[in-house]
Parts: structure tokens; C-alpha cells; sequence
């Protein structure tokens, strides 16, 4: 529910930026990096405004996918060191005496 609200207010954003750019039939000189282009004003808010939507999303998924697979590793260790604790004590005690030896 929380994503979809969030969704909905880009899109009334969205719908707000197109029709005031659609009340501007002005064109601009827009300077970007490469070139120089004109546009209408409503083109470019509506381009600049899908672009840093698409930026944004795809930065916080990135974030999102880090924070997954960190969680994903971490459960993964806690299960190792759970079943490590099971174990009785005799063979743990033997596991790391022969880790001892072999480092020596």
C-alpha cells in the first residue's frame, strides 16, 4: 500500500508538470552537456522528469538489492554458527584442536 501511494504521488507530479508545461507552448534553448536543442517547456519537464524517475528507481534498487543480499549473507551466517553451537562439545573441542595443528 505504501509503495502503491508513493507511485500515485509521482504520478499526480507527473500530471501537474505536463499541464502546466502544456499551458507553455514556449520554446527554449535547453544546453546540455554534448549539444544544444530546443524544445517546448512541456517536453522537456515531462523528459527530465522521466529521467530523474527512472534515475531515482534505479538507484534505490540498487540500495534495495545491496541491502538483500547483505541481509541474505548474514542469515546465512547466523545458521552456520547456530548449527556450530549444536554440536556437542567433544567434537568441537577436536575441530579445533586439528585447526590448531594445521596452522602451526
Amino acid at each position: 500500500m505504501k509503495y502503491f501511494l508513493i507511485l500515485l504521488l509521482a504520478l499526480v507530479v507527473f500530471v501537474i508538470s505536463v499541464t502546466l508545461g502544456a499551458n507553455n507552448n514556449q520554446i527554449v534553448t535547453f544546453n546540455y552537456l554534448i549539444a544544444k536543442g530546443d524544445y517546448s517547456v512541456s517536453t522537456l519537464l515531462a523528459v527530465l522528469f522521466a529521467v530523474g524517475f527512472v534515475l531515482g528507481w534505479g538507484i534505490c534498487g540498487a540500495f534495495y538489492l545491496r541491502a538483500c543480499v547483505s541481509l541474505r549473507r548474514a542469515k546465512r551466517k547466523i545458521k552456520r554458527l547456530e548449527t556450530q553451537l549444536e554440536q556437542p562439545p567433544e567434537s568441537s573441542a577436536k575441530a579445533v584442536s586439528t585447526v590448531a595443528l594445521k596452522k602451526e
